[in-house]
């Protein structure tokens, strides 16, 4: 266990608890504690295999190759549409950590073994994604927000073609992107903290958790 995990954990105002037992099951696992991306990483051989991290309406234990494990008890949650490894198990108290515990342990052997298998999820490219039509005629008519888009990491370029896309009317298409457009001109993804406070930007680095809000 290392220190910088033991003063996330004491900063935290909610999940505390279930998030201390988490730590406790997974450093029985035989993994390396880390703190990565502010958050508690476990890894094997330099190889990260969980991450514990704390949302507002639920704490989760995340597994960075989700998606290859064979998830017999389907509680393995996609996160979001343009997620395409990781996959989370969700808590909202300790009993339901201390009641998944067996399989917790069974699902980070398998992801051990996934990792010493050395395998990989192909990745569906930004390219293959669709543009909508709306978005298109954006690009044509407006080369600075085009550029700005291709400036954004795949990531971020992969989670507004989807957001973008989903709605089946043009109407609803063409409001999502008009109120992302500036967003995307400042350089931020869609899920990405504006707050303003970051000197991490377009990242997040915790500043804006100082706010009331």
């Amino acid at each position: 266990m290392i220190p910088e995990v033991d003063t996330y954990l004491e900063r935290l105002n909610k999940w505390k608890k279930e998030l201390t037992r988490l730590r406790q099951i997974i450093n029985t696992c035989g993994l390396t504690e880390a703190y990565k991306w502010m958050h508690p990483c476990y890894t094997y051989n330099k190889k990260n295999i969980v991450l514990i991290h704390e949302f507002k309406d639920y704490c989760a234990i995340l597994f960075h190759k989700g998606a290859l494990l064979h998830d017999d008890k389907k509680i393995l949650i996609q996160q979001t549409e343009n997620i395409q490894s990781a996959r989370q198990i969700r808590f909202k108290d300790v009993s339901e950590i201390e009641k998944l515990e067996p399989v917790i342990k069974a699902y980070i052997f398998e992801a051990i073994e996934v990792e010493k298998a050395g395998l990989k999820i192909k990745k569906k490219e930004t390219s293959e994604y669709e543009v909508p039509e709306e978005l298109k005629q954006l690009f044509k008519a407006n080369t600075e927000f085009k550029k700005a888009f291709k400036n954004l990491t795949e990531g971020r370029q992969r989670g507004y073609l989807l957001h973008f896309a989903k709605p089946k009317q043009a109407k609803s298409r063409i409001s999502r992107i008009n109120k992302n457009t500036k967003r995307i001109l400042d350089g931020y993804g869609l899920n990405d903290c504006t707050c303003g406070l970051s000197k991490r930007k377009p990242n997040c680095d915790g500043s804006h958790k100082q706010l009331d809000c």
